[in-house]
């Protein structure tokens, strides 16, 4: 993956404030993040793709590219994108616009938009997300912090639940992961 780190270094030169990881995920990251999207129905949405380390395993547990929509703001990721995944639904577009791009019943969201310490995008990327994800879909999250990035008070205020999946130290730096869910009842 030499090309995907020139292109990530080079992208998070230009754009600081875009691009906030100091390297692609790990694809021990990526396997943690995605398990279980094999087993959803409906769509499954990336947010925050970067250069695709996990679309690559979405797609390497059986999800059909044209089941595949990715939410990415900078243009030469999505361009990136576009060439490295035929088939998968690239827009350049921002993981608060989940809502407008006209899909229901998702049956996940894998996320790699940073959202701690946040509300105001947690509410506005996570709570969107729920708003068109499927009554049993699941939300992943990769941060660099040991608690859930999504505080306690934005969970209740969701009405979601978190386990955290693990820990993956085989990472730059080392990640959680956290699956959110809506609480039952």
């Amino acid at each position: 993956m030499p090309r995907d780190f020139a292109v990530f270094l080079g992208e998070m030169i230009r754009n600081p404030d875009e691009v906030r990881a100091i390297a692609p995920s790990s694809s021990g990251a990526a396997r943690l993040m995605t398990a279980g999207v094999e087993d959803v129905s409906g769509p499954v949405v990336e947010i925050g793709p970067g250069t695709g380390a996990f679309t690559k395993a979405i797609l390497a547990r059986g999800v059909a590219p044209e089941r595949l929509t990715l939410l990415e703001l900078n243009p030469r990721f999505c361009d990136e994108l576009r060439e490295k995944f035929p088939g998968v639904t690239v827009l350049n577009r921002s993981a608060e616009d989940i809502r407008e791009i006209g899909l229901a019943g998702v049956g996940a969201v894998i996320s790699g938009v940073p959202v701690l310490a946040k509300p105001e995008l947690q509410r506005a990327v996570v709570g969107r997300a729920f708003e068109v994800m499927g009554p049993d879909a699941f939300f992943t999250q990769i941060t660099y912090a040991n608690s859930s990035p999504v505080t306690p008070a934005m969970q209740a205020e969701l009405g979601l639940s978190s386990v955290k999946r693990g820990t993956v130290w085989a990472n730059l730096p080392p990640a959680r992961v956290f699956e959110y869910r809506r609480q039952p009842g």
